[in-house]
């Protein structure tokens, strides 16, 4: 029901993509060749940013932070070279998700990225975790796979590549370094503290973790490799080199007894590792403890090989997006013929003007997601659904959507219909450029023409941009069914106006045939 034909084609063998990590404490850069429908990594880039300790008490995010994350990126720039935009996908996670102004360091970052930034959501992030995961270790299993960052720790079970259940947790080991290791010292009383907050807040989702279930546990983060690497050396692990309850609360002795982060001189703890090294420690130890896991399974499969078979799935019209769709529409009851016929009339509407308005694929699938999902918000209320159907978009933690898909997506429903604002068009700019304009009306024409509901088909319409702020639809007199539609067309010529475009309808018997 949801296909529609991209502009983008299957990637070939042999084809470059790449995907950047803005993690809140490394950014990561991975590129990958593609192998049989196997990502194949060529080359990848590491820098310590730790973008998390530049966020103060009030999670503004400070000018040091900012410049060193915007010096990495244009190092990384420097490699993507021979990796077509349309292959690249940059993501960003709790750190650019608590900063209030994150705004401020996208735009910069985005005058030097090829492609712009992702902030994902928490969920989001621990799905795209688990593809990488799952890809990377194949198993059949039912597993319980741990991510902890620098701000926030993903827990996900799933099986196969499909994720269950998936969670973020507001704990790392930048974030809990600055509340409980701040000066460096590690000391009995400071792992105490970290253990009982980090206990805290995995006992939010024990119980729903537990009654699921899982066979083996996989960790995928630098923390978790760090520990394993120093529990191998130490003979701390088990016969299968796996990560063991046992050797991690000897590792906190030891880090105990060391005293000092600056002191920490241990096999597989890097230089750049060893400030934050004893909070993931106890974040680690306190979701073992907790969850009553006794071994963790490394893998190097993380967030950033995720995205890019997440990315292969959308060229090979596999997109989990549309999947999310399908399930929203289920979810709250969507009528399905409805939304298929404004679907098919927005389709209609956007090939005649999208050339002229410069609207490129990924703005004809935000169109297309947003005319399926326009009426979710009758779910709650008839009145007023519209606005309903924007929050539940905004606030939704819907699988395969950046934060800023879901804002566009969000401010197509709340212009859909009723009168339009001028202050909302500033708004919408701001969202999506005037592009996210262009989308709105469209949709708008879209509801409008079936806004009778009618099972009859539509009449012709023809729309004609001569000038970006000058639109002309003509509508055929031949569907005596449609009798209003002239008439509620020519009431939106006031709407459209409000944003500084100018409508006009015009009656016509003859209307040059157009596929639809």
């Amino acid at each position: 029901m949801l296909n529609n034909t991209l502009e983008n084609l299957p990637i070939a063998d042999d084809e470059l993509i790449a995907a950047i990590d803005i993690g809140s404490n490394s950014f990561h850069l991975a590129i990958a060749r593609l192998d049989h429908g196997e990502v194949r990594k060529v080359a990848s880039m590491s820098e310590k940013v730790q973008l998390a300790a530049g966020l103060d008490e009030h999670n503004i995010l400070g000018a040091a932070a900012e410049n060193r994350g915007l010096d990495c990126l244009s190092r990384f720039v420097a490699r993507l070279d021979s990796v077509p935009p349309e292959r690249i996908r940059i993501v960003a996670t709790n750190a650019l998700r608590q900063a209030k102004n994150a705004n401020d360091f996208i735009a910069r970052a985005n005058e030097i990225l090829p492609k712009p930034i992702e902030i994902i959501a928490g969920r989001e992030e621990a799905r795209l975790i688990y593809l990488g995961v799952s890809h990377t270790n194949a198993s059949s299993d039912k597993r319980l796979v741990i991510d902890i960052g620098g701000g926030s720790t993903e827990f996900i079970i799933g099986k196969g590549f499909d994720p269950l259940l998936t969670e973020s947790l507001q704990m790392g080991c930048v974030a809990f370094t600055q509340k409980f290791f701040a000066d460096g010292q590690i000391t009995k009383e400071a792992f105490n503290h970290a253990i009982a907050a980090a206990r805290k807040e995995v006992l939010s989702i024990n119980g729903r973790y537990q009654k699921t279930g899982w066979n083996s546990v996989v960790g995928s983060s630098g923390t978790i490799k760090a520990v394993r690497n120093v529990l191998v050396s130490k003979g701390w692990s088990d016969a299968q080199e796996r990560v063991t309850y046992r050797g991690v609360k000897e590792l906190e002795k030891l880090l105990i007894k060391i005293g000092d982060v600056n002191d920490i001189e241990l096999t597989g703890v890097k230089e750049h590792r060893k400030a934050v090294f004893p909070a993931g420690v106890a974040v680690l130890r306190a979701a073992m403890k907790v969850l009553g896991v006794e071994t963790i399974t490394y893998s190097d499969g993380a967030l950033r090989e995720g995205v890019m078979y997440d990315m292969l799935g959308r060229f090979a019209s596999e997109d989990v997006r549309d999947r999310s769709v399908l399930a929203l529409i289920k979810r709250y009851s969507v009528d399905k013929k409805q939304a298929r016929q404004v679907v098919r009339t927005s389709r209609h509407l956007l090939k005649q003007v999208q050339k002229d308005l410069q609207l490129t694929g990924d703005d004809a699938d935000v169109l297309r997601r947003a005319a399926y999902l326009h009426e979710i918000g009758l779910a709650i209320s008839h009145s007023n659904y519209h606005r309903h159907s924007s929050y539940l978009l905004e606030n939704s933690d819907i699988p395969g959507f950046s934060q800023v898909d879901q804002k566009r997506m969000a401010q197509l429903m709340l212009s859909h219909r009723r009168k339009l604002k001028g202050d909302m068009l500033e708004k919408t700019c701001l969202i999506g450029g005037n592009q996210l304009v262009y989308l709105c009306l469209l949709l708008r024409l879209a509801v409008l023409a079936h806004h009778s509901r009618s099972e009859y088909d539509l009449p012709q319409m023809q729309l004609i941009v001569t000038d970006t702020n000058c639109w002309q639809i003509t509508v055929s007199t031949d569907k005596k069914h449609y009798a209003f539609l002239y008439s509620d067309l020519c009431a939106e010529i006031e709407q459209f106006a409000k944003w500084g475009v100018k409508l006009n309808v015009i009656e016509s018997s003859v209307i040059k045939k157009l596929s639809h």
